[in-house]
């Protein structure tokens, strides 16, 4: 079955960025001129995603707005003649059909995607967390190549990386078998293992298909790390009893929710960027020899 739906995570509070997601949601904090939820929604139309359902919480329905029409501001640019910007904005609402719901009690990633059951109904879906942004600009994007492996093995598929030694216990660790490629069979995972549980050094970073029986296993789904429901514990169940794929995607992953990864995000977006992108390498080179 063609993956036509994703959820997009984005209800976290932002701890990791304080003070500026005090009012400002980190999904709508910029990468240079765009912000990060952006290029997570453009990332799954250019995978084929037709709907997208974004879980939000309660302080961020400014995200809806974003993603809204603006009659008042299209008809500005109208009136100055800024075609390419009008229909840059017009884009943002166009991209996709987008929906939202909120997480009223934050109590942890499986409790959010369990919001999203009736939006899902009986199909398998994409699931984005909103902290992680991954470009891949001279490839397929990420979603796309987790999609791929779902339509070869018709299984649930995690996005995997190699995180280094000192950072898995950060994250998840991916118990997994290869099979050919980029894909590997997956049969048991732990989130932010000690040193003493660690499968191995893949982690899930960001980037889901699940089948719609995952709410079958997050009904089930026991208090985890941090005493919150994780979707990690509910896919630890999954990927034991009918078996799972891990992919391991192309591309660079930025963590959004860090501070250290928003300013690579930024540093390297502007460099790429058409219309500053040469300005700002010889602004940074000019910096660097300054400093020295």
């Amino acid at each position: 079955m063609r993956i036509k739906k994703a959820v997009i995570l984005a209800a976290g509070f932002g701890t990791r960025m304080l003070p500026q997601t005090k009012a400002v949601p980190k999904e709508l904090l910029p990468i240079v001129d765009k912000p990060s939820i952006q290029y997570l929604v453009e990332e799954a139309a250019d995978s084929g995603i037709t709907d997208i359902l974004i879980v939000i919480s309660r302080g961020k329905s400014i995200i809806e707005d974003h993603f809204d029409r603006s009659p008042e501001l299209e008809s500005h640019l109208q009136a100055k003649a800024n075609e390419s910007l009008l229909q840059q904005i017009k884009a943002v609402s166009s991209v996709a059909n987008i929906y939202f719901i909120r997480q009223t009690v934050m109590n942890g990633t499986a409790v959010a995607l369990k919001s999203a059951q009736e939006f899902t109904g009986g199909e398998p879906f994409a699931v984005m967390y909103g902290d992680d942004i991954i470009f891949n600009p001279h490839g397929k994007p990420a979603l796309a190549q987790l999609i791929d492996s779902y339509d070869r093995y018709g299984k649930g598929v995690a996005g995997v990386q190699l995180v280094s030694e000192n950072d898995i216990h950060k994250y998840s660790s991916m118990k997994v078998k290869h099979i050919s490629g980029h894909d590997f069979e997956l049969s048991d995972m732990i989130e932010k293992p000690s040193k003493e549980q660690v499968f191995s050094l893949y982690s899930i970073l960001g980037r889901l298909i699940l089948p719609p029986c995952i709410y079958t296993y997050i009904d089930n789904t026991p208090l985890g790390v941090n005493d919150e429901f994780q979707i990690t514990d509910a896919m630890k169940a999954l990927a034991r009893k009918e078996g799972m794929i891990a992919c391991e995607f192309e591309g660079k992953r930025y963590d959004m929710g860090s501070k250290m990864g928003f300013m690579q995000a930024q540093v390297e977006t502007a460099l790429r960027h058409p219309l500053i992108g040469r300005d700002f390498k010889n602004y940074l080179t000019e910096l660097v020899k300054d400093m020295n």
